[in-house]
């Protein structure tokens, strides 16, 4: 009996052996699970380094960075001013030039039907008549009126309106004269609002005559007339084209001044005296 218990209780630990063993067996032939595990908890904190991450990413601008971006703003309008100003420029000189066009032609009509260029006022290039001349005049004894009625000067203003060097109206018609008295026609057409101006005085409209629409430097002494930029004309003795006549008109952009004239396709400076 005593060898049959010893027996047993040596089985019995034999038996607890084996148990363990395969236990251990069992651990090695799965080792994947248990990495398994721990590369879950590893996983399960990685949204907190990438929260973490996305909050520092919204940190507020430095001072250095913001006078970057100031700098930078800055040096684009630096570059972009100028660029509009000559765009400014560009636009005014064109249109100057386009209504130069405009009374060039005119002026060469009546050059073609009357023989003759259109007379100026020697020695006041701004205070001209050639808004009658062009448009023509019917000379009704105390007046002077354009073919259009849209302007018109007394006899009796000649003097005040255009000093003493002009009396009449070359392209004229004087009614009851008979047939054999000259006809006045009409060259010039289309004219802007802004291409003429009225002057007057106390006693009310003294004359019209061809201004531009632009800003340029005083042209006329007369009181008011700071805003008023006529076209200079000379044809008795033009000192650019010798052979026909001197047309031109001073711009004014900013500080400088810009002639416009139908002696030089470029523009030239305005301040220098004609």
């Amino acid at each position: 009996m005593k060898t049959e218990h010893t027996t047993q209780g040596t089985n019995g630990r034999m038996q607890n052996a084996e148990c363990r063993m395969q236990n251990s067996a069992s651990a090695l032939q799965h080792p994947a699970s248990g990495v398994t595990f721990h590369a879950s908890r590893i996983t399960h904190h990685a949204p907190r380094s990438t929260l973490h991450a996305s909050r520092s990413t919204l940190r507020a601008f430095t001072l250095i960075e913001l006078l970057i971006v100031v700098s930078v703003i800055a040096l684009l309008a630096a570059m972009t001013f100028p660029a509009v100003r000559a765009a400014k420029l560009s636009v005014m000189r064109a249109r100057a030039r386009s209504e130069m066009t405009q009374i060039e032609t005119a002026i060469e009509r009546y050059k073609d039907k009357l023989g003759y260029y259109p007379p100026d006022n020697p020695g006041s290039w701004a205070m001209n008549q050639l808004y009658y001349e062009l448009l023509g005049t019917t000379n009704i004894g105390t007046a002077y009126t354009t073919l259009d009625g849209s302007a018109q000067v007394k006899t009796n203003d000649f003097g005040t309106a255009f000093g003493p060097n002009v009396t009449g109206f070359m392209n004229c018609a004087r009614p009851g004269r008979g047939d054999d008295a000259p006809s006045a026609m009409s060259f010039l057409s289309g004219l802007k609002a802004g291409q003429m101006m009225v002057l007057t005085n106390l006693a009310g409209p003294l004359c019209t005559i061809l201004v531009c629409a632009l800003d340029g430097p005083p042209a006329l002494a007369s009181a008011g007339a700071s805003k008023i930029n006529p076209w200079r004309y000379n044809s008795s003795s033009p000192r650019y084209n010798t052979k026909s006549f001197d047309l031109w008109i001073d711009v004014t952009a900013g500080n400088k001044t810009n002639r416009i004239s139908n002696w030089s396709e470029k523009p030239l400076d305005g301040s220098m005296l004609y």
